[in-house]
């Protein structure tokens, strides 16, 4: 799969997230619009086929083609430029400042909701036929979905927001290793398998990912879900935006910085420890 070892892949990830930070205002919004759009129709997807087989686990194999898909035709994703625009900051890049990375996160959220919305809207009057009719089966799921993890949360109180939180966190860890792990080949087969792993997880075990919710959430919203925009704002989106800056940004991106890229000092041998082995008596 021409695999890339990690000093050199740390690099890329610093040099992605310079650029990043660079790029074009035009071309943020459409890429991260773009990203929202494919990721959303995935988790359409996703939820359709978990609908129909009555199997989480294949609607959970087969959403990483998303997520595949977006990267490999260049666009973003916000959990990825939590993990990478960050490191060009930290490395002190030329021109790199808070300012530049605070406009390419707004950009890209913005962008990615913007995606997600319209294929809410789109799969809305797919499953209700123009709204002229009852959401079918996939539809009414999608408004449990939306239900039950925010309300949900919420009837838990402070412990609900901790679990909605952690759950962003690790969504985020796994999510940012897709993404870095698109940089651990040279070819297409290669990346796919390598993302399609960590995004598999991420998915079945109903982490929160906050392109996903801004597609989940409004889509359940049109279709009747029994919760209000602030219940999923309160409740899902901005805690699942902080926590996965957190999870990509802390366990992804800082991790992979700091023992790959800026490597510590190999440690020097202690004398008394290389003392030759005794060789037994025969």
């Amino acid at each position: 799969m021409s695999y890339i070892n990690p000093t050199d892949f740390a690099k890329k990830m610093v040099d992605a997230g310079e650029a990043k930070v660079f790029m074009s205002t035009r071309d943020t919004l459409i890429r991260a619009y773009m990203a929202g759009a494919i990721l959303a129709l995935a988790a359409a997807f996703a939820v359709t086929v978990t609908v129909n087989t009555g199997n989480p686990l294949i609607g959970a194999l087969l959403f990483p083609v998303g997520f595949c898909m977006l990267y490999l035709l260049g666009f973003d994703l916000l959990t990825g430029v939590f993990t990478l625009v960050p490191l060009a900051l930290i490395d002190r890049r030329r021109g790199v400042t808070m300012k530049g990375l605070w406009r390419n996160w707004g950009l890209v959220f913005a962008g990615n909701f913007a995606g997600a919305f319209t294929v809410a809207v789109f799969m809305a009057i797919i499953v209700t036929f123009g709204f002229s009719e009852a959401p079918n089966e996939v539809g009414q799921k999608i408004g449990h979905i939306g239900e039950g993890r925010t309300l949900g949360y919420a009837a838990h109180g402070a412990a609900g927001m901790l679990t909605l939180f952690v759950r962003a966190v690790m969504c985020n860890w796994m999510v940012s290793t897709g993404v870095v792990a698109a940089m651990m080949s040279t070819s297409v087969s290669g990346k796919i398998m390598a993302m399609w792993m960590p995004i598999l997880i991420f998915f079945y075990m109903g982490f929160e990912h906050s392109i996903v919710n801004m597609f989940l959430f409004p889509a359940g919203l049109l279709l009747g879900g029994k919760f209000t925009i602030m219940d999923y704002l309160i409740w899902n989106e901005i805690p699942t935006v902080l926590g996965n800056m957190v999870g990509g940004l802390t366990f992804v991106g800082a991790m992979i910085y700091a023992t790959h890229y800026k490597t510590s000092p190999a440690r020097i041998p202690d004398t008394a420890d290389e003392q030759p082995l005794a060789v037994p008596a025969e």
